[in-house]
């Protein structure tokens, strides 16, 4: 069993994906597999990822700070301070800052696991070392499948920027 512990406000892994970023709060191991949790600070308009789905694992996306933007397999919502975006398995979904103003999330992932494919693709965006075909197998390997074509569409759409490693 896990320690009981606090995790503050600057506590836990940080990592960078263009203008999404990715705080390790609780991952798989100490939740016993249940869930984890992330925290998303997103720099205004930033698109997080293309449209895609998990095939293992539920995210709910509570809104600290800021308007969050979301796809859900077509329809378009958003979400405020308090708001909690729920996006189940098997839905294609996105989302992105909807604002001028810095945004930020927490991620609740269930079950737990696919925190660590955001653990890889922060290490290889790191080192300048991530594409997008490098990140549509390693999204596969853990049960997602990407549509990378929707990227445009959503930038225009919703006046957007998108970046996958870190931003100049």
């Amino acid at each position: 069993m896990t320690a009981v512990r606090i995790v503050g406000p600057r506590d836990g892994k940080l990592g960078q994906l263009g203008g999404i970023g990715v705080r390790f709060m609780v991952d798989g191991a100490e939740s016993g597999g249940g869930f984890s949790l992330v925290e998303h600070p997103m720099e205004p308009r930033a698109l997080a990822a293309p449209m895609h789905r998990h095939g293992r694992e539920d995210e709910y996306s509570f809104v600290l700070e800021g308007r969050v933007g979301a796809d859900l397999g077509g329809e378009i919502v958003y979400g405020e301070v308090g708001d909690l975006i729920f996006k189940p398995r098997g839905q294609w979904h996105t989302f992105w800052n909807a604002g001028d103003v810095p945004a930020r999330i927490l991620e609740i992932i269930s079950p737990a696991g696919f925190e660590k494919f955001f653990d890889k693709v922060t290490d290889l965006a790191g080192r300048g070392e991530l594409d997008p075909a490098r990140m549509v197998a390693l999204a596969a390997e853990y049960g997602t499948e990407v549509d990378l074509s929707s990227v445009p569409g959503l930038v225009k759409a919703h006046g957007l920027t998108f970046a996958m490693g870190p931003q100049e």
